[in-house]
């Protein structure tokens, strides 16, 4: 059978690891930057996420659309990685040039900080997209075994998540680091700070990019059904007809609050467990310890996924998974109710390592799940109608991925709001932090605090167990069973060799 070389294999993998470092400096990395480092209002931030996932409603459709007309002698989807990581190298180093938002500027001055943050960050995600969609619809085309796509798509997963756990862990505190030699140097503490992320990100971002071209290596191997070219009425039509498909597009939808982990565990970790730079050894012990537990299980869960899909079910498997979530993020709430002035204590600390670690788990099961049903629902239709989807339906995957990060930063910036987190407050609670003494944990215990460590863990726990929820409802009459996918692969598999 037609598949891919080990060589193909791991040149893609470092080609989506290097994506996938680019993609969480934004998505782990520039609500932070947004919100603690150039001061920008909550509000302002969540109107910039609601505007862009809009944006996203109509662009994610139409990339996917333009990877389907393509008809190269490299393919369809492989051109696009040739010359996509460039373009996001500047983009996402663009994101990062601004000015600091605040209440002694010129009204001017933070009209033009707020648009040029709006303005680059939704032109990042044009061209994240333009990647994106076709990295992950050439899965599809490099082997025609559905036991080979469903284990690239498993390692995929996991080098993704390997690259999200080393963003998380470090570009913080390397910045921190790197801002601090600048403020030694006169700068002041907040801009030090900004330009210490500038480096770092730039830095990153580089390394990202040179390790996102590997993935043009790879090959496309499944030959296109048909030289129809669709248009991007006709493309939507046709992921929406799809009933299987339709039911995984609601379902990661419902889902989207989930990314709220990735926003969200820098600023919870950055401020409760190491004062935000106050004790940034803190910060990197507890981050190792609880990061370590859901990114460990995670990984785990992602590898044993295809021999679940072996063993049951696909549409048990991403519904346990998912469903699995409500226990962990509930757990967590009920701790902060019980001791949220002392969850950086041993017992508490090894209970929420336990839940996060069940969390992890959860959700890397469901996400590899996610891709393969994707997968499966390209063969589905392709059976059905005689057309191979992979660009249109792969831009539902990269639209659920976006969504999910804007609408976690639109929930994330409302709650702040409320609880006064927000603007010069944040500017001002660092100023706090930066003259306490180190080790005393004065964010997670000090009154005055309260309601901003509030706010944190209810974002962390009460979206998540609520999506986790709701995100199974649309699954539990998925259409498409394991037999039934065997019998259209073989069907298929007849069709192209004729």
């Amino acid at each position: 059978m037609n598949t891919y070389t080990k060589k193909e294999r791991n040149m893609y993998l470092i080609g989506l690891m290097g994506q996938n470092v680019i993609y969480n400096i934004i998505a782990t990395g520039m609500v932070f930057y947004f919100q603690s480092v150039i001061f920008i209002p909550a509000i302002a931030i969540s109107v910039i996420m609601g505007v862009a996932r809009i944006w996203d409603a109509i662009n994610d459709p139409m990339m996917g659309t333009i990877v389907d007309r393509t008809r190269t002698k490299w393919g369809k989807c492989r051109p696009y990685l040739f010359f996509v990581p460039g373009i996001v190298m500047i983009t996402t180093f663009l994101t990062f040039v601004n000015g600091q938002y605040s209440t002694s500027n010129p009204a001017s001055t933070n009209a033009i900080i707020i648009g040029w943050a709006a303005f680059s960050y939704i032109l990042w995600g044009m061209t994240y997209t333009a990647g994106d969609i076709p990295i992950w619809g050439i899965t599809s085309l490099m082997t025609e075994s559905e036991k080979d796509r469903a284990n690239i798509l498993s390692l995929a997963r996991i080098v993704a998540g390997i690259a999200g756990a080393l963003i998380l862990l470090t570009i913080v505190p390397i910045s921190q680091a790197v801002g601090a030699s600048f403020t030694a140097n006169g700068m002041s503490q907040s801009k030090g700070l900004q330009w210490g992320f500038i480096v770092v990100c730039g830095v990153l971002t580089v390394i990202g990019s040179l390790m996102f071209w590997c993935a043009a290596y790879a090959k496309e191997r499944v030959e296109q059904p048909s030289d129809e070219h669709k248009g991007f009425i006709d493309n939507v039509k046709i992921m929406w007809a799809c009933k299987p498909f339709r039911r995984i597009l609601i379902s990661g939808v419902l889902k989207a609050p989930l990314q709220l982990l990735l926003g969200i565990a820098m600023t919870l970790m950055s401020y409760y467990y190491g004062d935000n730079g106050g004790d940034g050894q803190s910060y990197m012990l507890y981050m190792a310890i609880l990061g370590g537990a859901m990114y460990g299980s995670q990984f785990v869960a992602m590898a044993f996924v295809p021999k679940l899909c072996e063993k049951f079910e696909k549409r048990t498997v991403y519904n346990a998974s998912t469903a699995i979530g409500i226990i962990p993020f509930t757990a967590i709430f009920v701790m902060y109710l019980i001791d949220g002035t002392g969850l950086y204590k041993t017992h508490w600390l090894i209970f929420t390592a336990i839940m996060f670690a069940l969390a992890g788990a959860g959700i890397g099961a469901s996400t590899v799940m996610q891709s393969i049903l994707i997968a499966d629902c390209v063969d589905f239709d392709e059976h059905r109608t005689g057309y191979r989807p992979d660009g249109i339906f792969f831009s539902g995957q990269s639209f659920i991925t976006k969504l999910g990060a804007g609408l976690s930063s639109f929930i994330q910036g409302i709650v702040f709001a409320i609880v006064g987190f927000s603007g010069d407050a944040v500017a001002a609670c660092n100023e706090a932090l930066a003259a306490s003494p180190a080790s005393d944990f004065m964010f997670a215990t000090a009154p005055e605090f309260e309601a901003y460590r509030f706010g944190m863990f209810f974002l962390l726990s009460v979206p998540t167990a609520i999506s986790c929820i709701v995100a199974v409802l649309p699954m539990l009459k998925y259409e498409i069973t394991n037999k039934k996918h065997k019998e259209i692969m073989a069907e298929l598999n007849v069709r192209r060799n004729k």
